[in-house]
């Protein structure tokens, strides 16, 4: 009887040991794809202003240190668009940066979650607000201000356009502040606490330091929207050539009277008047040009004016007295607060307006009904369009600047994520006409496209992509340097590093770029006119790529608005107007809630 022997069954082969996480290569070709974007959008924009600046004879130094522009008798003369422009955005400047930097430091460091996120909410819906929505504001409550207090009739003013850009970057600063301000870990707070500082000298020595850098970003953000904004601009700035101020004492005279910047002049009819050649075209050009050497000017000057600053600031430094750190403590404390109440009560004037104006937009029939004639009808197919732009639009935009971001923050050295930073910022200046020309001509007609949804999509996209791209590298340069050498001294590849540690750090910082990105491409008025939208005719759902424009709310609201003398055609603006903060406030809901849960405590404890 043969004896049967039990074997032992043989282990299964233990796996090749593969590194841990697992190789990520992908992660370069991703990276440089979305800085290879930046580069890109640039080089057209100067490329298409580079062809129309050689297709005619430009006097530079008239272009430049001339006032008058008067193109019957062939006088180009830039130099009181650029004094428009600078003011306008100083201005803007002056009264955004206090506010939203010391609402941000309120919301991080003075309120509990609990009331914060309600709060920052609140400030975040201000960005949902459509850049002509703020136009049309401006138009019924600043223009009135400034008449009655400037004995100005009209009240169009640089003024008038200063305050309206202020409001409308003060919620880019505060968002962005927040993310920067968050980052920094709770440690350190809690060592200066141990050290008997008071909660302003904690946040003045230990948070703002690390988070100075994302701060930044912010107002970079705000800077370049306040001077590529043109819709909202050219309907309160009175939009008067040559007005420029013959002494100092004229520079305060000049705020309350009309006048004209680089924007208005590209958005208004002019770009189309002066045809595709010769002086007149080329003086347009040499325009665009010169506003794109004033962002770029403004973002290395910005980058660079730092150190020195911050030195100053290090060395002056000198210990109170007791009781006056304590006063001083409650008084900067309250003037914080104070200045988060402000973004609520602009939020709350603005919806009670649109709430009085724009009543229709509570009839459930003008949310589901097709636009009959001139004004009349519902917006059904304006939502449509107005949707399918905006979410094509992130869908593109949110690998590139997510791209491009981790580039400028992690991979690049100083010099080059300073070039970087400035293409980035110049790129998110461009005032929107000329992303509108410029795909005119290359998508729509050297293409062959027509009027597209995807020409419209694909024109936005460089709107969002810095707005994601400079928030990403804010918060990777806010992650505290032992988080990377931990990471480092385990082994990990550069690329490892990036994939397992780099992006889940940013991801919630990503998400607020791209709401707020998508937050001024959704009210985006000048390049969808030219690329993408008609007023009527056009389908809900459009049946191909080549010569399939849609409708869309902005574009609806801009050509209604010009109708001021129709009273239908104006409750019907109003109306459109709150249709899309509504449908904007619902989409930063939902990107609120998805950064809330991405965003761990794990990378601030």
């Amino acid at each position: 009887m043969a004896v049967k022997t039990l074997e032992r069954p043989s282990a299964a082969p233990e796996p090749e040991a593969s590194p841990r996480p697992y190789r990520s290569r992908w992660i370069w070709a991703w990276v440089f794809t979305g800085a290879l974007f930046m580069a890109g959008v640039l080089l057209v924009l100067i490329g298409y202003l580079g062809v129309g600046v050689a297709g005619g004879e430009i006097d530079w130094p008239e272009l430049l240190t001339e006032a008058s522009w008067n193109p019957v008798d062939s006088v180009f003369g830039g130099l009181a668009m650029i004094y428009g422009s600078a003011v306008v955005c100083l201005v803007a400047l002056a009264l955004a940066v206090p506010v939203g930097w010391a609402a941000a430091i309120a919301l991080s460091e003075y309120l509990p979650p609990r009331l914060a996120r309600p709060l920052r909410m609140s400030v975040e819906l201000l960005a949902a607000v459509p850049s002509i929505v703020y136009g049309l504001i401006g138009i019924l409550v600043v223009r009135p201000v400034i008449a009655s207090m400037a004995d100005v009739p009209g009240g169009d003013s640089l003024l008038a356009a200063g305050i309206v850009l202020a409001v409308m970057i003060t919620p880019t600063i505060v968002a962005v502040s927040v993310d920067a301000l968050s980052a920094v870990p709770d440690r350190y707070r809690e060592a200066a606490f141990s050290l008997g500082l008071t909660r302003r000298e904690v946040v003045r020595s230990a948070v703002l330091p690390l988070a100075r850098s994302g701060m930044r970003a912010g107002v970079l953000l705000g800077l370049a929207r306040a001077l590529g904004e043109a819709i909202a601009v050219f309907l309160v700035v009175g939009r008067a050539d040559g007005r420029l101020p013959s002494s100092l004492g004229g520079v305060l005279d000049s705020l309350v009277h009309p006048g004209q910047t680089l924007t208005t002049k590209l958005a208004g009819p002019e770009p189309v008047l002066a045809g595709t050649s010769g002086p007149y075209f080329a003086s347009i050009c040499g325009l665009g040009l010169v506003l794109l050497g004033l962002v770029a000017a403004a973002t290395v000057w910005g980058s660079r004016g730092k150190t020195r600053s911050e030195s100053v600031r290090r060395r002056g430094g000198h210990r109170q007295a007791a009781r006056m750190r304590g006063e001083l403590d409650r008084v900067v404390g309250s003037m914080r607060l104070a200045a988060l109440l402000l973004p609520g009560v602009l939020l709350l004037g603005m919806l009670g307006i649109l709430a009085t104006r724009g009543s229709v937009a509570f009839n459930p029939a003008f949310w589901f009904s097709s636009a009959v004639g001139a004004a009349g009808g519902g917006v059904s197919g304006q939502i449509t369009g107005t949707l399918l732009l905006v979410v094509t639009t992130g869908l593109i935009s949110l690998p590139l600047g997510f791209g491009a971001g981790i580039l400028l923050g992690v991979h690049a050295s100083k010099r080059a994520a300073r070039v970087l930073q400035t293409v980035t910022v110049v790129v998110g200046g461009t005032p929107t006409i000329l992303l509108g020309l410029a795909g005119f001509v290359i998508l729509c007609t050297a293409m062959g496209w027509g009027r597209s949804w995807l020409a419209g999509a694909i024109v936005l996209v460089p709107v969002v992509v810095p707005v994601v791209a400079l928030t990403t590298a804010g918060r990777v340069k806010s992650m505290p340097t032992e988080t990377t050498e931990s990471a480092l001294s385990l082994g990990l590849t550069r690329a490892q590093y990036i994939r397992s540690v780099v992006v889940p750090y940013t991801w919630p910082a990503t998400i607020t770029g791209l709401l707020l990105g998508l937050a001024r491409a959704a009210g985006e008025t000048a390049p969808l006119i030219f690329t993408a939208t008609v007023f009527f005719g056009a389908p809900a759902l459009p049946g191909g790529i080549v010569a399939s424009p849609v409708q869309s709310l902005p574009t609806h609201i801009f050509t209604l608005s010009q109708d001021s003398g129709d009273p239908q055609a104006v409750a019907q603006a109003w109306g459109s107007a709150m249709v899309l903060v509504l449908i904007t406030a619902v989409l930063l809901c939902v990107a609120v809630a998805l950064r809330n849960r991405f965003e761990g405590e794990r990378w601030t404890t």
